[in-house]
């Protein structure tokens, strides 16, 4: 794959380079709820692939918060409304989309369950979201 040549503005510049890539909203929203529940966690292993958010060692759990523009939520409908730099984006996201497949698959190969929240779950249903979370504990016992 050929490198792709961005051209973009200095304000857009400014602006991209804002967005986090760790501690997001909804990463600590999840993160609270799952403490104040009693679960223990770490966060970003790296030594995973993709580096989940969350890990569960003791329970073999990795979870990830993905942000639905990032990682293509709704991407079928979505992508037809990318307006500015249409080629460039839509091959980065289909490659997120395609990287996180990648990843789920490695870490199930090591033996670890995998579950992936989208920001919009979280923040519109945390408890929902808890929940899937604890049962997928409740049943490892």
């Amino acid at each position: 794959m050929g490198a792709y040549i961005f051209n973009t503005t200095e304000e857009r510049s400014k602006l991209m380079s804002k967005i986090k890539g760790k501690d997001t909203q909804p990463e600590i929203l999840l993160r609270k709820a799952l403490w104040l529940s009693g679960m223990r966690y770490r966060i970003n292993v790296s030594k995973l692939p993709g580096k989940p958010d969350i890990v569960m060692r003791k329970h073999k759990l990795a979870i990830f918060v993905d942000g639905g523009f990032w990682h293509g939520y709704n991407w079928e409908e979505k992508k037809l409304r990318i307006k500015s730099n249409a080629d460039y984006w839509i091959k980065k996201i289909e490659r997120n989309m395609q990287r996180d497949i990648e990843n789920t698959i490695a870490l199930q190969e090591m033996g670890y369950t995998v579950l992936r929240f989208w920001d919009n779950q979280i923040r519109n249903d945390l408890q929902g979201c808890i929940s899937q979370i604890r049962s997928f504990m409740d049943n490892c016992r």
